[in-house]
């Protein structure tokens, strides 16, 4: 199967390649929903006029995934998997007791996006990291 040239001149497969802009799509989608739920837990928080220590318990879980997320580790975004199922737990009860609310109807879209985002991301970024070390053998996706 013919590949294409990278920005270093290597000939890349073209699976690779695909994989990259797989991983990168769920990168994006991954900090856009990640950010989408700080936003929504702040902004309830914000309108329940919450006292200082809820505004942590809603909002440091999230933000102690932000500087291995930037390192792009992907532990931290296995982890921040685990904590969304916290936050989706929370939400859905929620949902069930205000089925109108549009702030909680958000929070719980942003966590199921984050969390599927994440997952795929976590996924299709290993793969990649491993792609260059041993020749893929198996079935394959």
């Amino acid at each position: 199967m013919p590949g294409a040239r990278s920005a270093g001149g290597a000939i890349v497969p073209a699976n690779a390649q695909v994989s990259a802009s797989r991983s990168s799509v769920a990168a994006r989608l991954t900090w856009l929903s990640w950010s989408a739920l700080l936003l929504q837990q702040a902004a309830d928080a914000w309108l329940h006029q919450a006292p200082w220590f809820i505004w942590v318990m809603k909002l440091l879980p999230l933000l102690l995934f932000l500087p291995g997320m930037l390192k792009d580790n992907l532990r931290s975004f296995i982890w921040l998997c685990f904590v969304c199922l916290g936050y989706f737990l929370i939400l859905v009860q929620r949902i069930f007791a205000q089925p109108d609310n549009l702030l909680v109807i958000g929070g719980l879209l942003a966590v199921v996006v984050l969390f599927i985002a994440a997952m795929l991301y976590v996924r299709w970024r290993a793969r990649e990291l491993r792609e260059p070390d041993a020749p893929r053998t198996g079935s394959g996706d």
